[in-house]
C-alpha cells in the first residue's frame, strides 16, 4: 500500500503551493528536492544582518486577489515598489520606458503626444515584425532600442536580436506616464521575514526531504505514492528521448561591501553589451535595510548545458515543437501531473506559477479547495 498519495518533485512556487493544498484537502504528501534548501529560485538567506535573494531579485507582484491573499496566509510582505534604473556608459536612465527615460533620451520631448510622435518617426521603417530587433524598435523606437535593450537583451539570450522571437520584447512594460513604478500589478513587496521563511509556513506539516534527487532513486520515490506531482525539466523525465530543450543560465558573483549603501536602488540594469553583467543587485534596498555594510550580487548571463540550472526557456519554434511532443507523452500519464516553470517550458512569473498551481489543485480536489 501506498504511504502518500502525492509525491511532489520540487519544492518551487508549484510545489510548494500545490503540496498545502493537498494537504488542506486531507492528503498525505511527501516532498523531495534536489537542492540542500526548500524555496527554489526564489530562496532568501540572511548574511549580515541582509535578507540576500540567492538566485537574483524576486520581487512579488500580482492583481489576482486569491493569490495575494493565499501568500499572505505565511508572509507579511513589505511595501517595495519596484523601481530599477539602466545604465549606459555614463548615464542612467528610468525604467520602465515611461516619460522620465523618454524625456531624458530625447532633449525635445516632454508631452505623450511628443514621445509617440518621436517613436513613430523612427519606427516608420518597419513594415513586417518578424523578431526581435523589429518588435522593440516599433515599440520604442531606434533610440531606445540601440541604448537601452539591444545590448543588454543580446548579452542575456546569447544571440542577436534578429534571432529572438518577438514575443520575448512584449513582457516589458511601457507607459507613457511619469511613472518609474516597474509593475502596474495592484499588489507588490518582499515578504518581511524572506521567501524562505513564507515557504517554511507554507510547507509546515508536510513531510519534506532535501538533498533528494528524484531520478537517483526514481522507482522507489514512485513507489510510496500514488500519484507524482512534478515540477523539473520535462524532457529530462523523459530521458531526453526528443533531445534536450534549450534554456539560458546565470552565475551570480556576490561581494560583502563595507560602504552602507553602494547604488542606492535595489536594481540597477548594465545595458552595454560590453559589460559582462546583465545587472547589479544591492539587497538591503528590498527591505529598507539601514544596517552597516552591503552586500551586492553581479548576475552574469550564462549558456546552459546538463548540470546547469535552466533559468529562461528559448522559446523559439524549433524548442516548442520539441516541447509539444514531451507534452503529448506528459498526457499519457495518468498518475503523473506536470506542473511549474521547467515541466511546462513557459517562463512564469510568481503569481502565475501559483495561478497555475491553484488551477491543478481544482481539477485534483474541487472548486472550493481556494
Amino acid at each position: 500500500m501506498k504511504k502518500y498519495d502525492y509525491l511532489i518533485v520540487g519544492s518551487g512556487f508549484f510545489g510548494s503551493v500545490f503540496a498545502n493544498l493537498a494537504k488542506k484537502a486531507g492528503k498525505k504528501c511527501l516532498l523531495i528536492e534536489k537542492r540542500s534548501h526548500i524555496g527554489g529560485n526564489s530562496y532568501t538567506e540572511e548574511k549580515n544582518g541582509i535578507m540576500v535573494h540567492v538566485y537574483g531579485a524576486h520581487i512579488f507582484h500580482t492583481s489576482n486577489e486569491k493569490v495575494w491573499s493565499f501568500v499572505n496566509q505565511f508572509a507579511s510582505f513589505n511595501h517595495f515598489i519596484n523601481c530599477p534604473i539602466a545604465k549606459y556608459k555614463d548615464e542612467v536612465y528610468n525604467l520602465p520606458f515611461n516619460m522620465n527615460t523618454f524625456s531624458k533620451i530625447w532633449k525635445d520631448v516632454i508631452t505623450p503626444k511628443e514621445a509617440k510622435d518621436k517613436i513613430a518617426l523612427q519606427s516608420k521603417g518597419i513594415k513586417e515584425i518578424t523578431n526581435l530587433e523589429e518588435q522593440a524598435i516599433s515599440l520604442v523606437g531606434t533610440d531606445i532600442y540601440n541604448i537601452l535593450i539591444k545590448g543588454y537583451t543580446e548579452k542575456q539570450w546569447g544571440r542577436s536580436c534578429k534571432d529572438l522571437p518577438a514575443f520575448i520584447i512584449k513582457r516589458l512594460p511601457l507607459r507613457f506616464t511619469y511613472d518609474n513604478n516597474y509593475f502596474n500589478d495592484r499588489y507588490q513587496g518582499i515578504p518581511i521575514e524572506g521567501y524562505t521563511k513564507m515557504f517554511e509556513n507554507m510547507l509546515e506539516g508536510i513531510d519534506q526531504k532535501c538533498n533528494a534527487n528524484y531520478f537517483d532513486n526514481k522507482e522507489y520515490y514512485d513507489s510510496l505514492a500514488t500519484k507524482v506531482v512534478y515540477t523539473g525539466a520535462i524532457d529530462e523525465f523523459f530521458d531526453y528521448c526528443y533531445g534536450e530543450l534549450a534554456y539560458r543560465s546565470l552565475y551570480f558573483k556576490e561581494s560583502v561591501l563595507e560602504e552602507d549603501n553602494f547604488q542606492g536602488v535595489a536594481v540597477v540594469n548594465y545595458t552595454e553589451k560590453e559589460v559582462p553583467y546583465t545587472r547589479i543587485i544591492e539587497h538591503k534596498h528590498f527591505a529598507f535595510n539601514n544596517c552597516k555594510g552591503t552586500i551586492i550580487t553581479k548576475e552574469y548571463p550564462a549558456s546552459w548545458g546538463k548540470g546547469k540550472e535552466p533559468y529562461y526557456p528559448i522559446n523559439d519554434e524549433n524548442n516548442n515543437n520539441i516541447y509539444e511532443k514531451y507534452a503529448n507523452l506528459a498526457k499519457e500519464k495518468s498518475n503523473v501531473l506536470f506542473g511549474g516553470r521547467l515541466a511546462n517550458y513557459k517562463y512564469y512569473n510568481m503569481d502565475k506559477v501559483i495561478e497555475s498551481a491553484f488551477e491543478m489543485a481544482i481539477q485534483e480536489f474541487g472548486a472550493n479547495i481556494i
